[in-house]
């Protein structure tokens, strides 16, 4: 999901509680705030802290790094009582009051974080409480709670029940399910945008296609998460059908995408009064969703694209873009360590606190063969081989001797 906005517009959304997160924006150059021992980057953290935290630890972990203790421990020291995260706290040991913006989508990203690395059952059990509580009549979620339910919001709290051992078709609020939701976000096969997810309906209902909301949707009704892996190779992404189920609305939503990228191996972001630009964070995010569903094999041109432009990109703008580009790398089985020029994980580990181990590269490049086989092993058995046969010929030795008058 493209995660963090300008804070102007991430504030104004959060007013009206219909905005989901956007992953990596440019940082801002005058951080309000003093950056926090322990949180990685060193842009404003007041509307992505945990939110970019989570995302680099779910990435190092994904990677083989085991991240430091003080990293983890400032993302558990924002949790709320009420097992809520807010985009940050300053204060963390001030208690949340009604004034903090508490917010699912930093709640849902730090579950999936602290699930994936281990030993935070009772932080991930009192998020996941205080997102259920949350839930829309409609099975959804919005980016505040009370909020309208946006496919993105809905998308990540369902990757991050997923992660917590929770089945989503079982989470239900008012009769509806969060696929029932995201179900209400997909277009139809005809039209522009056939496919597609909406980031909302707008005020007559409509839906307009959203390509980071359908990037976001198709790993939520396929529920996975943010980590996913590509999954076994599916039939071409061409072809719509009505999305009566999950699957079938995420196939269609694979679609879009891979027609989507087509032509120039990337997607556009669009600002009133300014020319489209590469939009590299949703890109990485629709090579994690096409991988996801079988399609990895489409998302190889764009995966190439993203190796040769993107790590400029996550330069500027910190750790939450160089996960998202680990996460695509991971998504397709490509060794993050090797992204084209660029070795994803060190610049990743050198925004924050040193890891307590870093990662290793895959075991392919360490002299696993072409048919599976350990060069490890080979050595070894050809060791046993060679002593055995030394030994064979000093029997024969030996016993020759012994013949001789």
């Amino acid at each position: 999901m493209n995660v963090r906005r300008s804070a102007a517009a991430l504030a104004a959304a959060a007013v009206i509680g219909a905005a989901a997160p956007a992953l990596a924006a440019s940082p801002s150059p005058t951080p309000s705030v003093a950056i926090p021992d322990g949180l990685s980057g060193t842009a404003d953290p007041t509307y992505d802290g945990v939110w970019r935290q989570s995302l680099a630890l779910l990435a190092q972990d994904t990677a083989g790094v085991i991240p430091a203790d003080r990293a983890v421990a400032w993302l558990t020291g924002q949790q709320c009582a009420n097992g809520a995260f807010a985009a940050f706290r300053a204060d963390p040991a001030k208690p949340c009051d009604a004034k903090l913006m508490a917010d699912t989508n930093s709640t849902a990203a730090a579950v999936q974080a602290l699930t994936a690395l281990g030993g935070h059952a009772a932080e991930t059990g009192k998020a996941v409480t205080w997102l259920k509580s949350v839930q829309n009549a409609d099975g959804g979620w919005g980016y505040n709670p009370g909020g309208a339910s946006d496919a993105n919001s809905t998308a990540v709290v369902t990757g991050a029940l997923v992660a917590a051992g929770e089945r989503p078709e079982r989470v239900v609020k008012g009769g509806k399910s969060p696929y029932d939701a995201l179900l209400t976000f997909a277009l139809p096969c005809t039209g522009d945008g056939a496919g597609a997810f909406a980031y909302q309906p707008d005020k007559q209902g409509e839906l307009t296609a959203n390509a980071d909301a359908t990037a976001a949707a198709v790993l939520g009704a396929l529920g996975q998460p943010l980590n996913a892996s590509a999954a076994k190779a599916a039939a071409s992404a061409s072809g719509c059908a009505a999305p009566a189920t999950p699957e079938q609305a995420a196939r269609n939503g694979a679609r879009y995408l891979s027609t989507a990228l087509a032509k120039d191996h990337h997607l556009v972001s669009a600002l009133p009064g300014a020319e489209n630009q590469p939009d590299y964070g949703n890109t990485a995010d629709a090579v994690v969703a096409l991988a996801a569903a079988g399609h990895a094999d489409e998302a190889t041109a764009a995966l190439r694209w993203l190796e040769a432009n993107a790590p400029q990109w996550a330069a500027r703008s910190g750790p939450a873009a160089y996960a998202q580009l680990v996460l695509a790398a991971h998504a397709t089985g490509t060794d993050p360590r090797a992204f084209g020029s660029t070795d994803l994980v060190r610049l990743l580990d050198a925004t924050g606190p040193a890891p307590k181990q870093t990662a290793t590269r895959k075991p392919e490049a360490s002299g696993t063969s072409d048919d599976g086989s350990s060069t490890t092993l080979w050595v070894t058995v050809g060791a046993v081989v060679l002593v055995v046969l030394v030994a064979a010929a000093l029997f024969l030795a030996r016993a020759r001797r012994r013949q001789q008058p």
